[in-house]
């Protein structure tokens, strides 16, 4: 019995004196455990992703929507404007984020692009009228974009006036010999409503009275409007239809507001359709509207181009580039495309607004115009600030998540991301 309580005794003190070799001091272990984790929670370094700023987890690893690896959220805003918004430099790294300083004509070359289309030469517009009053009975012209010829018959027409004066040329005509004047007079009457004199002719050998007088056409060209229909009655002076000489085309611009200034008639302009990209087409602007179009602020300009082969359709789109001089590119601000988030109406880029430290704000901007890889800023910016051109959406996303203002929250404040519940998400 004493003996199998020494061994009891015996067998406890070397199970505790192994247990102690082979697992050590655990409670010293827990604590420094503790402490470690303590001074992870202690730095507030949290981990987001860039694609989804609405994931935010105490610790490095991947994203669960996109499984991308986190990347180390924003430092603390304290003691920066309102609208500001701070980065690390290892989430900027990650994202590759670059910035530019905005200078004059610091993108692309001195050129400046215009979009139109193609219009019929209005100066070269004709219109065929009526030259006494009557009834159509028939009309040979009835299709827009049919060629016309000088001298073609167009119309036939019934006009009581000319009956009437029919009568009176066959009679001025028997009396000729002895009434010269009369019979130069009547005659007269017809020419100056553009009856032919071989029509008069025929009239006074048959003695009869024709009670349909074909109308002549005195216009050469391509009918772009036809005012009449068969049974329309007409009046002298009356349009029958218009026609356009389509051998010369307008290349018609609209240049905005803020452009006008770069524009000068003279200047020439090299142009490329769609309907025809390998060709490349040269013009001088010909005419500058001195009258703003106020609905949508901008200016017509436009070019004369010659269409011998009538390649050039009136509706067709057409791009414009114009040479700038260097001293008038100087004066203007432009950034790259990359910079720019577009949103609805509203244009944004973000503003690196610390040289030594990695804050932004959003910025506003109107854009002019579209050059060669970069836009023109007619306002938001100014000549030094440095932008955001590569990793924007990147640095929009932690606006986002800052609250801050941002390319869809205009105003600010937390956004509603539809992952609020989410493990890890504030």
């Amino acid at each position: 019995m004493k003996k199998n309580v020494l061994y009891s005794i015996i067998a406890a003190i070397v199970g505790l004196l192994a247990g102690y070799l082979i697992f050590g001091d655990t409670s010293d272990g827990a604590s420094a455990e503790e402490h470690d984790h303590g001074q992870e929670m202690a730095s507030g370094q949290m981990w987001t992703c860039s694609m989804h700023p609405q994931i935010m987890q105490p610790e490095p690893g991947d994203c669960p929507i996109c499984a991308m690896d986190l990347i180390p959220a924003a430092s603390s805003d304290d003691g920066l404007a309102k609208d500001q918004f701070k980065m690390t430099e290892n989430a900027m790294a990650l994202a590759d984020i670059q910035t530019t300083v905005v200078g004059s004509g610091s993108v692309g070359s001195n050129s400046l692009k215009l979009s139109g289309k193609i219009a019929e030469n209005v100066d070269e517009m004709a219109t065929q009228p009526a030259h006494f009053n009557g009834r159509i009975d028939k009309l040979f012209i009835k299709t827009l974009g049919e060629k016309v010829h000088m001298g073609q018959a167009i119309a036939q027409i019934y006009s009581p006036e000319l009956v009437a004066a029919q009568q009176e040329l066959i009679t001025a005509y028997r009396l000729k010999d002895s009434q010269p004047e009369l019979y130069a007079a009547v005659r007269n009457k017809f020419r100056n409503w553009k009856i032919p004199d071989s029509q008069l002719s025929q009239i006074e050998a048959s003695g009869k009275v024709q009670t349909a007088f074909t109308i002549y056409a005195h216009v050469s060209g391509v009918v772009s409007e036809i005012m009449v229909s068969e049974g329309a009655h007409i009046a002298d002076g009356h349009p029958i239809f218009k026609v356009a000489d389509l051998r010369t085309v307008w290349a018609v611009f609209d240049a905005y507001e803020n452009q006008v200034g770069r524009l000068k008639k003279g200047e020439e302009i090299d142009m490329v359709l769609n309907s025809y990209p390998d060709k490349k087409y040269k013009a001088k602007i010909s005419f500058i509207n001195p009258v703003l179009n106020s609905a949508t602020r901008t200016i017509e300009v436009r070019a004369v181009l010659k269409n011998s082969e009538g390649q050039l359709k009136p509706g067709m789109f057409v791009a414009g580039t114009l040479a700038v001089a260097p001293d008038t590119a100087t004066t203007t601000l432009i950034i790259p495309e990359s910079a720019v988030l577009w949103t609805g109406k509203r244009s944004v880029v973000y503003v690196k607004v610390d040289a030594d430290e990695p804050t932004f704000e959003m910025r506003e901007v109107s854009l002019g115009d579209a050059l060669d890889g970069g836009y023109s800023i007619v306002s938001g910016l100014e000549n030094g600030d440095e932008i955001v051109t590569h990793g924007t959406f990147t640095v929009d996303a932690a606006a986002q998540l800052k609250g801050k203002k941002s390319m869809m929250n205009k105003e600010g404040g937390q956004t509603t991301t539809g992952h609020e519940g989410h493990e890890g998400v504030e």
